[in-house]
């Protein structure tokens, strides 16, 4: 049995085209590093998740493509609807939608993305132990049942030391959704010589405010993953002031370049950080502007930070990470 190769499905979302750089990574890489210990076939969601009809379809299609194992990566937890629970494990990285939603479309989100998932599964695996607490709250089911396997860090970013710009860093800022708090980021940002780099969607009432305080700033959208590392490298610092967060990869993919953090200091965020990033309170401005300012002025502080991330990042190896997940494959198929 010790020997046996269990058959596991990834189950994925379809594909996107731009946008969640960082989660694609993840299970590409378990597959490559359990080629021999696994037999991997990754099944992409024929439909997007939109719409009652398209989410029935994918969630046959993945009743007809069971294996050994399913693997739910996250996203489209829905589809273990019709899937055998005993055989299934699941992967939850935030409970956003419950935070953002009310009323009925909480409660649809609720069982669709929580209760039947940890109901009809083997194991769930949480991202962080921030993850882990927000399901218990909102579901019930034995602790033991939720793993905390956390997300590795892509081997596709590499440490790229360059001088650190004083006198006018660039400041990227990965994610422009409501949660990843740019009004507040901005608004500690007034009177400081920067650059900020956005990744995401353009928006309106940013850019307004961001003309309104004179602060140098550049939009990007639907950069290719190689793109992205490239903007890691381009900057000075990493900011991640969000207010809600399952795991908070970009302070991970910052670290392994060699960039400073400033993040929040709630949540996912100091769990993933480790001490290795300036933490802040993201509801207060002028903390996250005493942050940066420490993190500019402060070359001792600043460069501690960056030689504490590159130690940090060894807990995300993906052998690790990898192995942890074998462990489940081979509890699940076997036991």
């Amino acid at each position: 049995m010790e020997n046996s190769r269990p058959a596991v499905v990834f189950f994925q979302r379809k594909a996107r085209s731009v946008g969640n750089y960082s989660i694609e990574f993840i299970f590409d890489n378990v597959r490559k590093l359990l080629h021999d210990k696994i037999i991997a076939t990754t099944v992409y969601s024929f439909y997007e998740s939109r719409g009652l009809l398209k989410r029935l379809y994918n969630c046959l299609e993945a009743f007809r493509k069971q294996g050994d194992v399913n693997h739910v990566t996250g996203d489209i937890n829905y589809i273990g609807l019709l899937l055998k629970g005993s055989k299934t494990i699941h992967t939850i990285h935030d409970c956003v939608f419950i935070v953002a939603t009310t009323g009925i479309k909480r409660a649809i989100l609720k069982y669709f993305w929580l209760t039947i998932p940890v109901r009809r599964s083997k194991f769930i695996t949480a991202v962080s132990s921030a993850t882990k607490n927000e399901i218990l709250r909102h579901v019930h089911c034995h602790p033991d049942k939720i793993v905390v396997i956390p997300n590795a860090i892509s081997t596709q970013f590499v440490s790229k030391l360059k001088p650190f710009n004083k006198l006018n860093p660039v400041i990227l800022q990965v994610g422009a959704a409501h949660n990843k708090n740019i009004s507040r980021l901005i608004e500690a940002l007034k009177g400081i010589s920067c650059t900020l780099h956005i990744v995401g969607k353009r928006n309106e009432q940013y850019e307004k405010l961001l003309q309104e305080h004179q602060i140098q700033y550049l939009y990007q959208w639907g950069l290719t993953d190689k793109e992205m590392i490239d903007k890691y490298a381009e900057a000075d610092i990493i900011t991640l002031v969000s207010t809600y967060e399952g795991f908070g990869m970009p302070i991970l993919e910052a670290q392994a370049t060699g960039r400073v953090v400033i993040t929040s200091n709630i949540l996912s965020m100091p769990e993933v950080a480790g001490d290795a990033a300036c933490l802040v309170d993201p509801e207060n401005i002028a903390g996250i502007r005493a942050g940066f300012m420490k993190i500019i002025n402060d070359d001792d502080y600043r460069n501690h930070l960056i030689e504490r991330g590159f130690e940090n990042i060894k807990r995300f190896d993906p052998q690790r990470i990898a192995q942890q997940y074998l462990s489940l494959y081979q509890k699940t198929a076997f036991e």
